[in-house]
């Protein structure tokens, strides 16, 4: 279980997002140039008409951040205990070719070549399941795809789960993947939290139902504060309110669950500060907005006593304090970062650091669970709308050896997670006038539905009828 090198996972992302935005700028200068060559022939009044026209349809159709082609296979290697069973598709229904034996609490993984109608240019393709689900891929799909089918065995396994293809072709043959597992609800949970809100986004619906949770946040999140400097103050006082509002959240949203505020805690290290702390482990970093090189301000909500509560930002003291939390609560189930699928630096550090602290820990869990809030490749994932199910992430690479392993939430858990969402003082702020326009124009002309639950993107990114994580049992 090796952590994959932070630094090389940040470059990719950072090379993809500066590749994106040079074939950006290229088509714009190749589009000016024939634009100014059309000058010649047509009228200038015609210019100026195409150009808002060329804007509108970049923002509709054009302007998510998808680094790869969607010609592309997903590629997934599974672990050895995963079972594959060719299945066919006759009139649309799932007819798996050997009897299906199903314990209940399996993963299960449909493995389909989609191919798009030319509609699915411009409208997203999507898999409707049984009438109940609906999981949706990138626009101009054509290559592997795999459908999430956690909830459906009983239709499955009877020979009556229909999938319809929307704006796309579904294949006559298919994989179906079957992943063991156990309900890992029963068992005592930790969930590791590079930030506040990090938790719910990935794992409410798997907290909130365990048989015992615990959260620990690791940072305060106080950097990119300009919402509370409209209010008047300055950039280091904005910053320092955001992240004891931030800090403050960590210990209290947890509580609309169920955790004990004794099984909530908040480290209050800086935000995008654990590279430089990983680099220097006994070397303090200070916040970079907040003028602060004290970490008790954040911590101040916590409930017991730890290492770091001399206030000291070092890699050391977060080791400490996460092993006292692991001999403490002794966790079966650690759910934490994916090592390699989520680029965020804190995300990366914050897995590399939970990892560096069980070495040699007397105690150790029995599960670890991954986790992916951000994405190298697609902005977007989980595609599609709030409450609808999600499929396997972009994986273009075939190293990645985890299992997945999806939890179903019901309705009502989807709401409540929706409402701990909604608390975070992170994703209350509305977003920039841009992007609300780009928002409405993709709902227009794209056909895309905004969440009912919020404004952010994490409402209808996270609020879905799958929590859906990668498994490794130690």
């Amino acid at each position: 279980m090796q952590p994959r090198a932070g630094i090389s996972s940040v470059s990719r992302k950072q090379q993809l997002l500066k590749q994106h935005r040079r074939n950006k700028r290229l088509g714009l200068l190749i589009g000016l140039v024939v634009l100014l060559g059309l000058g010649v022939f047509v009228h200038w009044w015609l210019l100026l008409l195409l150009l808002p026209l060329l804007w509108v349809a970049h923002e509709a159709w054009f302007a998510d951040h998808l680094f790869y082609s969607p010609g592309e296979d997903y590629l997934y290697q599974f672990p050895p205990e995963c079972v594959a069973q060719p299945v066919k598709l006759i009139n649309g229904i799932v007819q798996v070719q050997s009897p299906l034996q199903l314990q209940g609490d399996e993963t299960l993984v449909l493995e389909l070549r989609l191919k798009s109608h030319w509609l699915g240019r411009f409208l997203d393709p999507s898999v409707v399941l049984a009438d109940a689900d609906r999981q949706t891929f990138e626009r101009g799909v054509a290559g592997l795809r795999y459908l999430n089918l956690s909830g459906l065995a009983e239709a499955l396994a009877a020979g009556q789960l229909r999938l319809r293809g929307r704006h796309c072709r579904l294949p006559v043959e298919g994989r179906l993947w079957v992943v063991p597992g156990s309900d890992l609800r029963d068992k005592r949970v930790m969930v590791i939290a590079p930030h506040a809100d990090d938790a719910e986004l990935a794992a409410y619906g798997l907290y909130s139902q365990a048989k015992e949770a615990w959260v620990v946040t690791l940072t305060a999140g106080e950097i990119e504060a300009e919402h509370y400097q409209h209010m008047g103050m300055s950039k280091s006082e904005s910053a320092r309110l955001k992240g004891r509002l931030r800090a403050w959240d960590s210990i209290a949203v947890p509580r609309w669950a169920g955790v004990p505020e004794s099984h909530c805690v908040q480290l209050g290290y800086f935000c995008l500060q654990l590279p430089a702390m990983q680099m220097a482990p006994d070397q303090p970093v200070a916040s970079r907005e907040a003028d602060l090189a004290d970490t008790r301000l954040f911590r101040q909500f916590n409930p017991m006593t730890l290492p770091g509560d001399d206030g000291v930002p070092t890699w050391a003291n977060l080791l400490a304090d996460l092993r006292a939390l692991l001999l403490q609560a002794r966790p079966q189930v650690l759910v934490m970062p994916h090592p390699s699928l989520d680029p965020h630096p804190d995300h990366i550090c914050a897995q590399a650091a939970v990892l560096e602290a069980l070495q040699g820990l007397e105690w150790q869990p029995e599960t670890v669970l991954g986790y992916a809030n951000h994405l190298h490749d697609n902005d977007r994932w989980p595609m599609g709308d709030s409450g609808a199910g999600v499929a396997l992430p972009p994986q273009l690479e075939s190293a990645q050896v985890w299992a997945p392993y999806s939890l179903v939430l019901d309705l009502a858990t989807q709401r409540d997670k929706a409402m701990a969402l909604g608390m975070m003082h992170d994703l209350q702020p509305p977003a920039p006038f841009k992007r609300r326009v780009r928002r409405l124009l993709q709902r227009w002309l794209a056909g895309r539905k905004p969440s009912p639950y919020g404004e952010n993107e994490f409402f209808r990114k996270a609020v879905r009828r799958h929590e859906l994580f990668w498994r490794r049992d130690l």
